[in-house]
């Protein structure tokens, strides 16, 4: 079946019939038809670059006409090219460590995992020297610089995982210097591997330990020596010939190798005082690289301010899942992600619904459908790149990427605590539901940095993110115990896999419930003159400072 007829297939239905009279609610069952259609097998689980995306994208702008949204895409259209390299790594023909010229053989997916983000048709390492830079963090705000100015050209980088707090006990000098518990930006790998890019490193190697990364070993090596990554200008592609992790049995051994104790170090890397460390090792690894060029997109549509038509609100959520995967027990081929983000382009258009409701705001609205978010937020990274508007008069990024199924609840879960005033106003306006505002309850897993929000975020713009599985819900019926069980049975059973499918058994009272928050944060900024702001202490809060000028 084509895009078209897809899209037509599901505009024709009277169900999207809207009056002019009164405001649009937000309403389950349209939620529930989006998401159902667009877990269909036509879509063939929606990954990027592939028939299943062509049909994704006409169904997306077939939607946001229907709406009567403008598009809101590059010179008039209703997209945003995406284009997107894809790399896999062949089985090593070299890969070891030495020490004092002892050789280590390494066991590619036991003992390191690495990918690579170079357009090249081989990655090589060789003979290269490796330093050991602590957590590898460089925080002027935080008076904290791991690398004191070490060279780091032609040489392997070894990185602690998190941030240098988070496994310090109170009484240490450093605790609460980040985040404690709470991962910062400069706990996250992305944020360990640009460093280390910056300083010229040739790899970067981060030492895995599950309880400070969020997960185990299985889920770092799995799908081994793949990655993607936006297509970059020359001068901006990576240093990194190679980049990944090495398990904590293999550091161990490294170190002891080199004489050198890890727990000691561990614990000097907690003190802003911190000096790399020559490890007197080399690493020497060459791949054969299978690359290529994905054509993707993302999808945008607007509602154009009649005032103050360039200062921009963008609602965001991810149209892509991960395609086509191993039969699940029930049969589906189609990891077709119905909660993972399906569910949340249907929150988004149920607001641009109820927005076209009402009268026209002051300010821009813009709704964006980004590809990629599973291969590392890439479609929202390459708009953050690339912004069609500018991100100095972007009010606000508010995302939305999973949401609760298990009924109506008596809190909303924040996501990236103390960051930005947005966090108010969502206190504010779950206030006037009835509701409060709850923390999430695993802040060292960095899900502030986990979604699309963040792409803008280091832009600079003001964000929030509305995520269902950051913490357990206060729901009417079970309480916090029933929405542990909600989280549990949904990441250990169908996160990412080919379960995420709607169900009867959903209750989107609570999902609806969120959304109508994000829709009246959105809709109160957009009829007002207000800028959120980030709060001290947040990364973002100097980028954005220094565009205040451009707001007055």
């Amino acid at each position: 079946m084509s895009s078209f007829s897809i899209a037509a297939m599901m505009i024709a239905s009277p169900a999207w019939a809207q009056t002019p009279e009164q405001p649009a609610e937000i309403r389950a069952d349209r939620i529930t038809q989006t998401v159902k259609t667009m877990t269909l097998d036509q879509f063939e689980g929606r990954a990027p670059g592939t028939a299943g995306e062509d049909r994704t994208i006409g169904y997306l702008i077939g939607r946001f006409e229907a709406l009567g949204l403008e598009p809101g895409g590059v010179d008039g259209s209703w997209t945003q090219p995406v284009p997107l390299l894809h790399t896999t790594l062949g089985k090593p023909q070299t890969l070891a460590m030495s020490v004092d010229g002892q050789t280590m053989a390494l066991d590619a997916g036991k003992d390191i995992y690495v990918s690579t983000l170079q357009p090249n048709p081989m990655a090589v390492v060789e003979d290269a020297e490796m330093v050991f830079v602590g957590y590898g963090v460089t925080a002027p705000e935080r008076e904290w610089d791991d690398f004191k100015n070490v060279d780091l050209t032609g040489k392997v980088a070894i990185f602690l995982v998190n941030d240098p707090d988070f496994a310090a006990a109170s009484d240490e000098s450093v605790a609460g210097k980040f985040g404690g518990k709470a991962m910062t930006y400069y706990g996250r790998w992305t944020y360990k591997f640009e460093e280390a890019s910056r300083r010229g490193a040739v790899a970067a190697l981060i030492i895995h330990e599950t309880e400070a990364a969020g997960y185990g070993w299985n889920v770092i090596e799995s799908p081994q020596g793949e990655n993607y990554d936006i297509v970059r200008p020359a001068a901006d592609i990576t240093s990194l010939a190679l980049q990944g992790w090495i398990s904590g049995g293999m550091a161990q051994r490294l170190f002891d190798n080199a004489g050198l104790d890890l727990a000691k170090l561990r614990i000097a890397a907690r003190s802003s005082s911190f000096q790399p460390v020559a490890l007197n090792a080399k690493f020497d690894a060459t791949y054969r690289v299978d690359q290529k060029v994905v054509k993707s997109q993302n999808v945008l549509g607007k509602i154009t301010g009649k005032s103050r038509p360039d200062e921009t609100i963008i609602y965001g959520a991810h149209w892509d899942a991960y395609g086509e995967g191993l039969p699940d027990a029930d049969g589906r081929i189609y990891r077709a992600g119905a909660n993972d983000d399906a569910l949340g382009i249907a929150g988004i258009m149920e607001i641009a619904r109820k927005f076209k409701s009402m009268p026209q705001a002051d300010r821009s609205i813009i709704f964006a459908a980004w590809t990629a978010e599973e291969r590392g937020l890439l479609g929202s990274e390459a708009y953050a790149q690339a912004p069609i508007y500018p991100v100095e008069k972007t009010v606000a990024n508010l995302a939305i990427d999973i949401l609760q199924t298990a009924g109506a609840a008596k809190d909303v879960i924040l996501v990236g605590k103390g960051q930005g005033t947005l966090e108010d106003d969502l206190a504010k306006f779950a206030k006037l539901q009835g509701r409060v505002v709850t923390e999430e309850s695993l802040p060292e897993r960095g899900l502030f940095f986990r979604a699309d929000h963040f792409s803008l975020a280091k832009q600079g713009v003001p964000v929030l993110l509305m995520m269902g599985f950051a913490g357990a819900t206060d729901l009417v019926d079970g309480g916090r115990e029933a929405g542990q069980k909600w989280i549990d049975d949904y990441t250990g059973n169908c996160y990412h896999a080919a379960c995420d499918a709607w169900s009867p058994d959903w209750d989107l009272t609570g999902a609806v419930q969120d959304i109508e928050v994000m829709f009246d944060i959105g809709n109160d900024l957009a009829r007002s003159n207000r800028w959120p702001e980030w709060k001290d202490g947040s990364e973002f809060k100097d980028l954005r400072d220094e565009s205040a000028t451009m707001r007055d």
